[in-house]
């Protein structure tokens, strides 16, 4: 690990080294302050060159969430042909210019700065140079202490290892338990504000299943894998854990994933500054809707007593609107008749009157009659 890595424990140390040169003028050469500001400043640094990377991980991971229905359909087509569903989606892949790896690419960058400034720190442990660091800077960043805590001891260290640093055992260990818990809370934050905020609820895909349990994995590996590294290395962690959640609410804030409720907040804001403009049809579209949704009643909650009431005074009122309608129908008939008919019922019924509607009658009940059906032969 030292021979493949070695040249990249000289980088990291030399920027260590570059950093903690600027901050002595202010602090103290041998103070916490100057080492632990050194380390934070090499985490800015290096997040700062991974910009590019985290833009590329953003439009990955987008890319990847809107081809889930489409992977996932390709993975029911060709569930027992495993090649040719390989084949089908690195053609989709290749098609929507998708690269799945690019979503692990910050991670990927930032695991050997890691890995090295861990070496760097363990060497400042065991009282051996590494890098550009040589005797009079080693002593100087073992006599360096965090809030009490020397920047090279672990959790798990014995008493009297602390102790040959100049600290105690139970301030290392305090130290250690609040930037592990610290850096599972924001670790927990980071993975909950992507999940509530910046995932579009429209379509239901399992990546939403993926970050949800990594918002719950990551802060328990973090609990289990912190009391094994040294407080410089957790407050590298940390930092990078800040960074990452900052950089998560700038993200969500200004560029946030279409049908997310970040997206829906931010056309809000820009609709209230102006600066959203919209067709009139959907505006006209969202004035009707909101207009209806005002003037739309709700029906009042009313007793079984008041229910019964109005039930009985519907029942009353249909034989009156029944008889109102027969007479609408008879006034209707009499104003269709011609003027001699008129008359002819102003004065009475007319001759045969009787005689013509029961003609009428007989018509039609032979016309039924003659819609019947005939009786089978055997029954005549």
């Amino acid at each position: 690990m030292d021979t493949i890595l070695g040249p990249l424990y000289d980088v990291v140390s030399w920027i260590i080294v570059q950093f903690h040169s600027f901050y002595s003028l202010i602090f103290d050469r041998d103070s916490g302050w100057a080492w632990g500001l050194s380390i934070v400043s090499l985490v800015v640094l290096i997040r700062i060159c991974l910009i590019p990377l985290f833009v590329k991980q953003i439009k990955s991971t987008r890319n990847m969430q809107a081809l889930q229905p489409r992977m996932k359909a390709i993975q029911e087509r060709y569930k027992s042909d495993k090649q040719r569903q390989s084949e089908e989606m690195m053609k989709l892949y290749k098609e929507t210019g998708t690269n799945p790896l690019s979503s692990c690419l910050p991670i990927l960058a930032q695991s050997p700065f890691f890995i090295s400034l861990y070496q760097v720190l363990n060497h400042i442990a065991n009282n051996k140079t590494v890098g550009v660091i040589d005797q009079s800077l080693l002593d100087s960043a073992r006599n360096a202490h965090i809030f009490g805590a020397p920047l090279s001891v672990k959790f798990m260290d014995s008493a009297s290892k602390v102790e040959s640093l100049g600290a105690s055992l139970t301030d290392v260990r305090i130290v250690t338990i609040t930037m592990i818990v610290l850096m599972s809370a924001s670790q927990f934050f980071t993975q909950r504000q992507l999940m509530t905020k910046n995932v579009d609820l429209t379509v239901k895909t399992p990546f939403m299943q993926q970050q949800k349990m990594l918002m719950y994995v990551f802060p328990i590996m973090f609990a289990v894998f912190g009391i094994n590294f040294p407080v410089g290395v957790l407050v590298y962690w940390l930092t990078t854990n800040v960074w990452t959640m900052g950089q998560q609410m700038f993200v969500i804030r200004r560029n946030p994933t279409p049908g997310s409720v970040a997206f829906k907040a931010r056309q809000e804001r820009l609709r209230a500054t102006g600066k959203l403009k919209e067709e009139p049809a959907e505006v006209a579209a969202k004035e009707a809707a909101e207009t209806a949704r005002a003037n739309r009643q709700q029906p009042k909650r009313q007793t079984k007593a008041q229910r019964s009431t109005t039930g009985h005074s519907k029942a009353s009122s249909q034989p009156d609107s029944s008889a109102s309608t027969e007479e609408s129908t008879e006034h209707k008939s009499v104003e269709k008749q011609g003027p001699g008919q008129k008359k002819g019922a102003q004065g009475g019924k007319p001759a045969g009157g009787g005689s013509a509607s029961g003609s009428s009658r007989g018509s039609k009940s032979g016309q039924r009659k003659g819609q019947q059906r005939p009786k089978h032969p055997t029954k005549k």
